[in-house]
């Protein structure tokens, strides 16, 4: 049986060795410490495990958070669009709305000017008139003075 690469003998000197240095009374104590010194490392052992099983976990819910950073901001994206969307729907109407009223303006004028043509004639008419009247009153003067 070996331990540490040595065999039982090399153990066996050891002891006592150790006896020999810390003697009978002090051996229990000398246990004891060593005991308590092989349980301290366990438990910091296990603190270890535990600091990186916990130091893993943060990792991965940093991992999870930036992973869904861009379902987020897909999110805000889809939310623009949606609004961007809105905006031209309104845009759309806004503008058949002007477009009517342009219609209707442009309707309007259509109107007049087409009653403003309808008097026209009826002006120039009179006024061709009247001038034909006019001008041969005098020429029907000079026949009567012949």
């Amino acid at each position: 049986m070996k331990i540490f690469g040595m065999g039982g003998f090399e153990l066996v000197i050891i002891l006592v060795v150790i006896l020999i240095i810390f003697g009978p009374k002090n051996l229990p104590k000398l246990g004891k410490a060593l005991g308590n010194t092989v349980s301290n490392l366990r438990e910091g052992m296990k603190s270890g495990k535990k600091k990186k099983v916990e130091e893993g976990e943060e990792a991965e819910a940093t991992v999870e958070e930036e992973s869904s950073e861009p379902a987020k901001i897909e999110g805000k994206v889809e939310e623009a669009a949606e609004d961007a969307a809105e905006a031209a729907e309104d845009a759309v109407v806004e503008a058949e709305e002007v477009a009517e009223e342009t219609a209707d303006a442009v309707e309007a004028a259509a109107d007049e000017a087409g009653a403003a043509a309808e008097e026209a004639p009826k002006k120039v008419v009179k006024r061709v008139v009247k001038k034909k009247v006019t001008t041969d009153e005098p020429a029907a003067a000079d026949a009567d003075a012949e």
